[in-house]
């Protein structure tokens, strides 16, 4: 900062200089030294300068007065009118001392320098792996302020240019003799618009706005939240999201380059993909509110309205929206995309409403619907290829406006995000839960099957849900027992037991000489297995049991191992990071 500070003010000395040359070839201003209007602001000016280096720099009393005469003797040089070699001459030499001074003080606390430096790297790295990049930006943004200043630049900019404007209206209508207290319906639109124009005509002024909509779309996302009654802290994003998209659209299409006219309409139709994005994010917020209150049975309609309004409030407004836009504009491809994107969201709610309604209809009966994952699975992987479809169209849509219409590299890089994404990650996670859900149906049919008759019940309950056997059981080949659709949903997820984490697919030898308990505790003899469970309570225990559980506390003596290396790594680090601090 101390060396930010001592080339501002060498720039505005040297500037100053460079201007008041008569002959300089790169005069671009009348600066004359008669009077206080310039050389007044320069010397507050030096002195602000040579305050915060001398504070920055912790320099004593005794050198901060030199370094503050060695600021203001070009200035002095300015004033007295020297030539414009000697002024330039003293220029440099300003510079140079200050440089010098700081090199200096730099090497003699070079130590320091290393070690708050290192200490620094070590923290970001620490933070970086507890809480990962985004997290780390998120952080850094909202701590140096930067949305916050852009917003009151842009809205004390937007305030100004329309005191002005309203001014001037008001000068125009006196003039031609109409005395009117409010403005016309015309002159508000008009007034509106120019200043909606100029308020993207710059890069600057366009993260102004995107300043003002993240707080907009911040306090609607916490709006909606409150509404659903949802708690989730990770949907609390969608004011960070919506104007990095806002900023990225404004960059593809080069906005701020634009003539005001085309502006105000590419501005319009950038507003209209950046809500199409914004409720495809609300319905994010509320999918896993919808399936949590069906999926707990919960029967309080105060409960269930709120996120049924919004899910039918996201099914309506793209419709109306798409009926708008086709009214009033050609067939192209914004038109192809927004209506693509509109159709993509109807279906996501057509497919949420569907799911929490096969969920409702499995609450209201106290029988288990064991077809009902099937059915939930369909539902989503119908959903999930026509928007892997659509991912596809809107691809080619892309290429061909990229093409034909305005390529650029931005747009290139955003087709590729889009690609990987929206098409190979959709592509390769669908593909993995269909052949996941393969392998768990072939494992399930590769288990025998015990029945319930009416003479002999399972002496036992399932493990994964508690619930007993009415009807039938699938036993594992470690002789453990539980219902056939919760040990499919659990071999979705991991190829083990539940109860002795053994391989649940095994091949037809080890199934022979692999012998354990069942979830009682007891063991089955390797007979016929349905006729043991059905007749009643093994016999005996195995002494493997107590093999098993020596297993197990090896396994959680390795565990605990293993978190014992990773605190004490934690501490390591902790305890480096105190000594560097120190």
């Amino acid at each position: 900062m101390a060396l930010v500070i001592a080339a501002t003010s060498v720039l505005i000395n040297y500037y100053t200089t460079l201007h008041s040359n008569l002959n300089s070839p790169y005069r671009l201003l009348d600066l004359s030294p008669s009077g206080s209007s310039l050389w007044a602001p320069l010397i507050v000016l030096q002195l602000i300068f040579g305050i915060g280096f001398i504070t920055l720099l912790e320099i004593d009393s005794v050198y901060s007065h030199l370094i503050i005469v060695n600021m203001l003797v070009p200035v002095v040089g300015f004033i007295v009118d020297l030539p414009i070699e000697v002024q330039e001459t003293l220029d440099i030499i300003s510079g140079l001392l200050l440089a010098i001074y700081t090199t200096v003080c730099l090497s003699l606390r070079f130590k320091w320098f290393y070690y708050s430096t290192k200490y620094t790297f070590l923290l970001l790295k620490h933070m970086y792996q507890v809480y990962g990049v985004q997290v780390m930006l998120e952080d850094a943004w909202k701590k140096i302020h930067f949305p916050d200043v852009l917003r009151v630049f842009w809205l004390t900019r937007l305030a100004t240019q329309a005191v002005f404007l309203v001014y001037a209206v008001k000068l125009a209508n006196a003039s031609a003799g109409e005395a009117a207290s409010f403005l016309s319906w015309s002159e508000f639109w008009e007034l509106v618009c120019h200043l909606i124009i100029s308020g993207c005509d710059s890069t600057l002024t366009v993260l102004g706005m995107s300043a003002v909509i993240s707080s907009i779309a911040h306090y609607l996302g916490l709006g909606i939240l409150a509404f659903i009654g949802s708690t989730e802290e990770e949907d609390k994003r969608l004011g960070f999201v919506a104007p990095v998209l806002f900023f990225i659209l404004a960059l593809q299409t080069g906005l701020s380059g634009l003539k005001p006219e085309e502006r105000l309409i590419r501005l319009c139709r950038n507003m209209c993909l950046l809500l199409t994005a914004i409720l495809h994010f609300i319905h994010g917020m509320t999918d896993p509110v919808l399936m949590s209150l069906s999926a707990s049975h919960v029967s309080s309609f105060r409960r269930h309205f709120p996120v049924l309004l919004v899910s039918v409030f996201l099914f309506v407004l793209p419709i109306l929206l798409s009926c708008v836009l086709w009214q009033y504009y050609a067939l192209n491809t914004w038109l192809f995309a927004v209506t693509a994107f509109c159709v993509e969201l109807c279906l996501k709610v057509v497919v949420s409403l569907t799911v929490y309604t096969l969920f409702m209809i499995d609450g209201h009966y106290s029988v288990v619907w064991e077809k009902l994952d099937d059915y939930v699975y369909y539902v989503r992987s119908t959903g999930s290829i026509i928007e892997f479809i659509f991912g596809i169209i809107m691809f080619g849509n892309g290429a061909y406006t990229m093409m034909f219409e305005s390529g650029s590299k931005i747009r290139a890089c955003m087709m590729c995000l889009h690609a990987y994404f929206n098409i190979y990650l959709q592509a390769k996670n669908g593909w993995k839960t269909f052949m996941n859900r393969r392998t768990a149906v072939k494992k399930i049919n590769s288990l025998p099957e015990v029945k319930v008759t009416e003479d002999g019940e399972i002496d036992d309950v399932c493990a994964i849900c508690y619930q007993e056997f009415r009807t039938s059981a699938r036993v594992t080949p470690c002789h453990h027992y539980f219902h056939a659709l919760c040990l499919r949903k659990w071999l979705y997820i991991q190829d083990t037991c539940p109860m002795c984490h053994q391989k649940v697919y095994m091949e037809d030898e080890a199934k022979e000489t692999t012998s354990f308990s069942n979830n009682n505790g007891v063991a089955v003899p390797n007979e016929e297995v349905g006729q043991d469970l059905v007749d009643g309570e093994p016999e005996r225990e195995l002494d493997g049991h107590d093999l098993s559980e020596e297993e197990s506390t090896d396994g959680d003596e390795e565990e605990w191992t293993a978190e014992q290396h990773h605190s004490n790594a934690e501490e390591e680090l902790i305890h480096e990071l105190d000594n560097l601090r120190d």
